[in-house]
């Protein structure tokens, strides 16, 4: 360990976990196992079936609308990331190799919950190297169709949302969230992905969604949610879009220190806002990052209730 007061350590896993199910786009099954990794190591995939590496990076992704989708640039690559790195970052975990011997991690029940769970059957180790973040020195923002993105900052990680879909049962919501160690696990990690169940023929016609059931996902129509049970969250809807972006902005490559403010973004949104905060360098620094961030606190303002089948 470090050793040094107010310094917060690397960390990774005491020993190796792992899962298997199904991709929610591609149908295709996968057995998935994370490893530790020594310190500076990041975090790094491994298609076992093609013997290629992909680091977790922004640099290494493809802008994807439905997906977090990682490429090692000559055709292999690694689909719906996003929640299995929601989890690293909840869990801190810096340093990790993830094992998966098909092209899509798999979407467990739809939400980063399974994973927080697996990550911490492992056991988590800290590493003598100082926990390195990413610090937001002044706004950096994007936008497309009336959707935007932005990183502002703040003393810790922060982060609002707004959702607005045409949808009775969704319609707008938004909520607003400061990060301490567990909040992504009691606040974020069981919001599941949900969809119309108009639009999944569309979507398997286009090669999507050949995976989705309502095993994997929350499934609308109209103003009904057809998931035996209903919704996790009465906001469901907002919190796994915060979710998802969680998982984005890991491919930093360490801890954002500032506020992330998302308008009807997404995954495509997320990846090219990282790309305008890394084009400037006048805009993020490294730094140390400490122990015992801010209190969390949760604050939401729904405009409708929403109507829980």
């Amino acid at each position: 360990m470090l050793g040094t007061v107010g310094v917060a350590s690397q960390r990774t896993l005491g020993g190796v976990v792992g899962c298997k199910g199904i991709g929610l786009h591609s149908g295709q099954p996968a057995v998935l196992r994370v490893h530790p990794a020594p310190a500076d190591t990041g975090i790094v995939f491994i298609r076992t079936d093609l013997g290629v590496r992909i680091r977790a990076s922004w640099e290494c992704s493809l802008e994807s609308p439905l997906c977090t989708l990682l490429s090692n640039g000559h055709g292999v690559q690694i689909g719906t990331t996003e929640h299995l790195m929601a989890a690293l970052a909840g869990c801190q975990v810096d340093n990790a190799v993830v094992e998966i011997d098909g092209p899509e991690v798999p979407i467990m029940d739809g939400s980063a919950a399974p994973f927080v769970a697996m990550l911490e059957r492992g056991g988590f180790v800290e590493q003598d190297a100082a926990r390195v973040g990413i610090k937001i020195l002044k706004p950096v923002s994007v936008s497309d169709k009336g959707a935007s993105a932005a990183l502002l900052p703040d003393h810790g990680f922060s982060m609002s949302f707004e959702i607005d879909f045409d949808s009775p049962l969704i319609r707008r919501q938004d909520l607003s969230v400061s990060f301490e160690a567990d909040t992504l696990k009691t606040e974020l990690a069981a919001a599941r992905s949900f969809g119309k169940f108009e639009d999944w023929p569309r979507l398997k016609a286009a090669g999507l969604a050949r995976g989705a059931s309502l095993e994997n996902a929350v499934v609308i129509s109209g103003n009904r949610v057809l998931n035996n049970g209903g919704l996790r969250f009465r906001d469901e809807f907002v919190r796994h879009k915060m979710l998802d972006a969680v998982g984005d902005l890991y491919l930093a490559g360490g801890p954002i220190i500032g506020h992330f403010s998302g308008i009807r973004s997404g995954h495509a949104l997320t990846r090219r806002l990282l790309g305008a905060l890394f084009a400037d360098p006048r805009a993020w620094c490294h730094t140390t990052c400490i122990e015992d961030g801010p209190v969390a606190t949760i604050s939401r303002r729904v405009a409708r209730e929403v109507a829980v089948a």
